[in-house]
């Protein structure tokens, strides 16, 4: 299943509007809080569709009954873009174990690249809501592996794929990667076009790099 959040008109699409401008996104803090933000939202969405349990609340009046989201979410993005937009999921929930998965490009002499991974750190995994987040699902090779390497011993209940932007290239490879009626892609806006370096076009650029600055 796919849902895109931005075809829907919300303050949604005013904060990607803005990691989009080549000019707002100069101020680094600016771009990360909007990354925060957007996490925030896909957090509420995606809320409607995990486990609840009634449960009693003692007031100071009397007893309240409410539904309250079931403790078994696991959170997990990829290094070092991932963090702002995990941070923004992490606010809401903020009780959820985390991971976190190191990847890189590995570049060839002939100038083609493949997607390595270098780092994991996960709880177990296993029957739990795994909510894996990236601001920008291009090739969609990047959360292939991460899955990958996170249910490599586990086998989650359910797996939501959080992305900003996304390529439809990405989004029709994560489909051909991920197991059939267990996932759920959760994309801010959705661009046509993805580079022979695999940057999709019009998207925002490094997102990585607009966050924390230029690496080697």
């Amino acid at each position: 299943m796919v849902k895109i959040l931005g075809e829907q008109n919300s303050i949604l699409n005013k904060f990607i509007s803005e990691i989009r401008d080549a000019k707002i996104q100069t101020d680094r803090l600016r771009f990360r809080r909007n990354l925060e933000r957007i996490g925030e939202i896909f957090a509420y969405e995606i809320s409607k569709d995990l486990e609840f349990k009634t449960q009693e609340v003692i007031t100071p009046l009397g007893t309240a009954e409410i539904n309250i989201m079931q403790d078994n979410i696991v959170l997990a993005t990829v290094l070092r873009a991932g963090l702002p937009l995990h941070q923004g999921l992490l606010n809401y929930f903020d009780y959820a174990q985390n991971a976190f998965v190191g990847s890189f490009r590995k570049y060839h002499k002939d100038n083609t690249f493949e997607i390595k991974s270098g780092y994991l750190s996960s709880p177990d995994i296993e029957d739990k809501f795994l909510i894996l987040s990236d601001p920008m699902l291009a090739s969609g090779s990047s959360l292939a592996l991460a899955y990958k390497d996170l249910t490599r011993e586990s086998n989650p209940k359910h797996i939501h794929i959080v992305t900003i932007i996304a390529a439809k290239e990405g989004v029709e490879y994560m489909q051909d990667h991920l197991p059939k009626d267990k996932y759920t892609i959760w994309i801010g806006a959705l661009d046509n076009e993805l580079t022979a370096k695999s940057y999709i076009v019009p998207g925002l650029g490094d997102a990585g790099d607009l966050a924390f600055g230029d690496k080697i």
